[in-house]
């Protein structure tokens, strides 16, 4: 068995106590910038480590107490560093779930700004001078733009259709097609989002074939509503069939039913001028008859986290007075950044809303970036070239759908492309970029204005070891 060496009793003697520490040089600057009891803590676990030291043979001799203070000092700043951080998306995927999405556009950040830095009009009403009601923000603008009667707006798109089944539908049957019963980010499924609002799911049709008489056919007293789920985040090809949703909308009014449509990815402009297939967009879903459309605001949207139901006056004014609505409603900065973006909508300006200016980014202008990124990192002594490649959309929008890119192939020396990109993303600014065949693949498509330079930067630095 191996042999512990116990530490000499004089050095964990030597050892000062957390008092002694309080007192020594940098000790009163721990205390003024972090508070006291947040310092003292600190203090105790750097004496702590230093003891685990000692015994563990790490050390052979008590630490200074100078030491043990930057010590203190880096645990704190450990504990108190945000895991919420800015990153450079270089990976070519523009609505990217895990780095948080649509990027806001200068307008939204503005707006958000102005009224989370002081107070605001969140519920108060000006012109009678008493308190008003959050729902009024961005409803008008969003009625208008997709011809709705009436629009809601809440935390996200998951909440909406738990806020539109559960006020409308409770007790009551929900018809659904088997090839809808999606699963989204995060592993929550139709079928349970249903059963939390209390409505009966009943299936109809196949997973790839469904037809308006499987509808008809399982309409009973208790139907309350037909509910069509949009293939936002997955294809079903080959032999396929789905009723338009005209001929459902009629088959729900001449049975006195209401037809619900989850849109999901917030498309309220027609994709196909970009290059891309073509998109159910909400204002379509509402002039098909939709009774009410659920979609997301910050994918195809291009805005900030948040559901959104639109539709008719007297089924929306329902879902307002739901208790549900209370605990699922926007905040004041997703309400503010929503009405700004959907401002760019209004003024024919879309391409100024970030996801939609990547979409529409020309791909001569991109390709002309990627050969200037490849030639800096060349003349700064690394292997990179430039070869054709696919944006993705991504954020459970248009699957599949891609745009042609051109990418800068950077092949590190003496390091594997996997290492190569952990190291990148433990920079001060992580870049987050593909890997391929053993090289680092950088998509100029989806790194923002401005951030180049500091990309570039990176990505040199760790070529030469030295962290970035």
């Amino acid at each position: 068995m191996p042999t512990t060496i116990a530490p000499p009793a004089s050095a964990l003697r030597d050892l000062p106590s957390v008092d002694r520490l309080l007192r020594a040089p940098g000790a009163d600057e721990l205390a003024a910038a972090y508070g006291r009891p947040l310092a003292t803590e600190a203090l105790r676990a750097a004496l702590d480590e230093a003891r685990a030291a000692l015994r563990d043979g790490r050390e052979d001799e008590a630490l200074p107490d100078w030491e043990l203070v930057v010590g203190a000092r880096a645990w704190l700043e450990s504990l108190l560093a945000p895991t919420l951080r800015p990153v450079i998306n270089a990976t070519g995927i523009i609505v990217h779930t895990n780095l948080g999405r649509a990027p806001l556009s200068d307008d939204a950040l503005a707006a958000v700004a102005a009224v989370s830095s002081g107070y605001s009009t969140l519920e108060y009403d000006l012109e009678e001078g008493r308190r008003g009601s959050r729902a009024v923000h961005a409803e008008r603008l969003l009625a208008r733009l997709v011809g709705a009667e009436a629009a809601l707006v809440v935390n996200n798109n998951a909440a909406a259709v738990l806020l539109l089944l559960t006020a409308l539908c409770r007790g009551r049957e929900v018809i659904i097609s088997r090839g809808q019963l999606v699963e989204i980010g995060g592993g929550f499924r139709i079928p349970e989002v249903l059963a939390q609002s209390g409505a009966r799911l009943v299936e109809v049709g196949t997973t790839n074939r469904t037809y308006r008489r499987d509808y008809a056919e399982a309409i009973t007293e208790d139907t309350a509503a037909i509910l069509v789920v949009h293939h936002s985040n997955y294809q079903i090809t080959g032999f396929t069939s789905q009723p338009e949703l005209a001929e459902l909308a009629e088959l729900a009014h001449e049975r006195d039913l209401w037809l619900l449509f989850d849109q999901g990815s917030g498309a309220l402009l027609d994709v196909a001028p970009y290059g891309l297939e073509p998109e159910p967009t909400v204002p379509d879903g509402l002039r098909a008859g939709c009774d009410v459309v659920a979609f997301s605001g910050d994918k195809l949207l291009g805005g900030p986290q948040a559901g959104i139901l639109c539709g008719r006056a007297d089924l929306v004014a329902r879902l307002k007075r739901h208790p549900l609505a209370r605990a699922v409603r926007a905040d004041k900065m997703a309400l503010a950044a929503l009405t700004a973006t959907l401002g760019h909508y209004l003024t024919g300006q879309p391409e100024r809303v970030p996801v939609w200016g990547m979409i529409a980014r020309p791909a001569a202008e991109i390709a002309a970036e990627a050969e200037a990124w490849a030639a800096h990192l060349t003349r700064a002594g690394l292997r990179a070239e430039t070869l054709p490649g696919e944006s993705r959309v991504g954020g459970g929008s248009l699957p599949g759908a891609s745009l042609p890119t051109r990418l800068v192939a950077v092949t590190p020396d003496g390091l594997s492309a996997e290492a190569f990109a952990a190291r990148l993303r433990a920079g001060r600014r992580p870049v987050i970029a593909r890997i391929q065949d053993d090289r680092l693949l950088l998509d100029p498509r989806t790194v923002l204005p401005g951030q180049a330079e500091a990309l570039l930067r990176a990505v040199e630095r760790t070529a030469m070891n030295r962290g970035s």
